[in-house]
C-alpha cells in the first residue's frame, strides 16, 4: 500500500530522533494493551458464542499484538547511531519491520482463508451464534477505529511511514470487525452461513493487506527513490541556495523514513575551488535542514561548460571553449 508524502517537510526539525521514538512507543504501548484485552475477549467469546468470524477477528487483533512489538523492536533498534559496519544509521531496521509486518498478515490471512473454506464445504457443521458475539463485535469495531485514529494522528505528526503503516493495519482490523458483525447478524437473522462467509472476507482483506506492506517494504529495502513531490522539493531547496546556478542527477534513496540523496550542482565556472565548496556546504544543510535528509552528498559542476561526467558533442565543446588559434567560427 502506498501512503501519502507528508504534507509539511519544514516541520521535520521539530522532531529529534528521540521524540519520534518516543512517540512512536507510547503510541504502539497503547495498540498493544488495547489488542491484547481485545484478542483475548474475541477469541474467548467467539469459541462460546460458536462463531468462527468472531474468532477470525480475535486472531487479527492477535497478529496486530505480533506486528505491534516487531515496532517496538524496529523501533528501539532503528535509533541506533551510525557505526563502521552501518555508516547511515540504522534507520533500515523499519523498513525491514514493515517487511516482517507483511509477512505475518500473510500468513495469518492465509490460515483464515484455510479455515473458513473448510467450513463452507461443510455448511452443515455451522452452528447458531449467540447474540452476545454480535455486542463483542460491536466493541471491538468502535476500540479498532478510535486506535487507528489515534495512531494515524501520531504518525503523521512525527511522519513516521512505519507508524503510518501500523495505523492502517489497526483500519483494517475496524474494517474486519464491521464484516464480522454483518456476518453474525446475518447467522442470528436464520442464515448460518453467513458466519463463515464473513470469516473468508477477513482472511482476504488481511492476505492483501499483508501483500501491500511486505512488496512496498521490498522495493524500500531494495533502494526504492522518494515521491516525485519530494524530489521536486529537493531540487527547488538546491536551486534557492545562493551560487547554485543549476542542478541536475538528482538520485534519491529512502531509509527508512529518510532519504539518503546525491545530486549535481552547478555554479560559475570562473569561482574558486573554495568558493564553489562553500556552496555545496551551504547547499547540503539547507536541504538537510528543510526535508527528511539524512546525507545530501553533492557533486560541483561548472555552469554552462562541459565536463566529463556529462560530454557534449564535439560542436557543443567547440562552441563553448570558443574558437581556437588561427581558426574562424562558421
Amino acid at each position: 500500500m502506498k501512503f501519502a508524502p507528508f504534507d509539511d517537510d519544514s516541520e521535520d526539525a521539530l522532531f529529534s530522533p528521540e521524540e519520534r521514538s518516543a512517540a512512536a512507543s507510547r503510541s504502539t504501548w497503547v495498540s498493544v494493551v488495547v489488542n491484547l484485552v481485545l484478542t483475548v475477549i474475541q477469541i474467548v467469546i467467539g469459541v462460546m458464542a460458536k462463531s468462527q468470524a468472531l474468532v477470525a477477528d480475535g486472531i487479527h487483533s492477535l497478529s496486530d499484538l505480533v506486528a505491534d512489538f516487531v515496532v517496538l523492536f524496529a523501533n528501539h533498534h532503528s535509533q541506533k547511531d551510525a557505526d563502521e559496519d552501518h555508516p547511515y544509521g540504522h534507520q533500515r531496521f523499519e523498513n525491514a519491520a514493515s517487511l516482517v509486518l507483511g509477512l505475518i498478515l500473510l500468513g495469518v490471512g492465509g490460515s483464515m482463508l484455510w479455515s473458513a473454506i473448510v467450513k463452507l464445504q461443510n455448511p452443515d457443521t455451522v452452528a447458531t451464534v449467540h447474540v452476545m458475539a454480535l455486542w463483542v463485535a460491536g466493541a471491538a469495531l468502535v476500540f479498532k477505529e478510535l486506535l487507528f485514529r489515534y495512531m494515524l494522528a501520531i504518525a503523521k505528526r512525527v511522519k513516521s511511514s512505519m507508524l503510518v503503516a501500523n495505523a492502517w493495519h489497526a483500519r483494517s482490523d475496524a474494517a474486519s470487525s464491521l464484516v464480522v458483525g454483518v456476518g453474525i447478524v446475518g447467522n442470528l437473522m436464520g442464515y448460518p452461513i453467513l458466519d463463515p462467509i464473513a470469516a473468508l472476507i477477513v482472511g482476504v482483506m488481511v492476505t492483501k493487506m499483508g501483500w501491500e506492506f511486505g512488496w512496498d517494504a521490498m522495493h524500500d529495502l531494495m533502494d526504492r527513490a522518494a515521491d516525485d513531490e519530494e524530489v521536486d522539493a529537493i531540487r527547488q531547496t538546491l536551486m534557492d541556495t545562493p551560487g547554485v546556478s543549476g542542478v541536475h542527477d538528482v538520485r534519491t534513496r529512502k531509509m527508512g523514513d529518510m532519504i539518503v540523496v546525491d545530486a549535481h550542482i552547478e555554479v560559475d565556472g570562473a569561482i574558486t575551488v573554495e568558493a564553489g565548496h562553500d556552496i555545496a556546504v551551504a547547499a547540503r544543510q539547507r536541504v538537510m535542514q528543510r526535508h527528511r535528509v539524512l546525507n545530501l552528498m553533492t557533486h560541483v559542476d561548472p555552469w554552462h561548460r562541459p565536463d566529463l561526467d556529462h560530454a557534449a558533442s564535439s560542436t557543443e565543446a567547440r562552441v563553448a571553449s570558443g574558437p581556437r588559434p588561427g581558426s574562424s567560427v562558421p
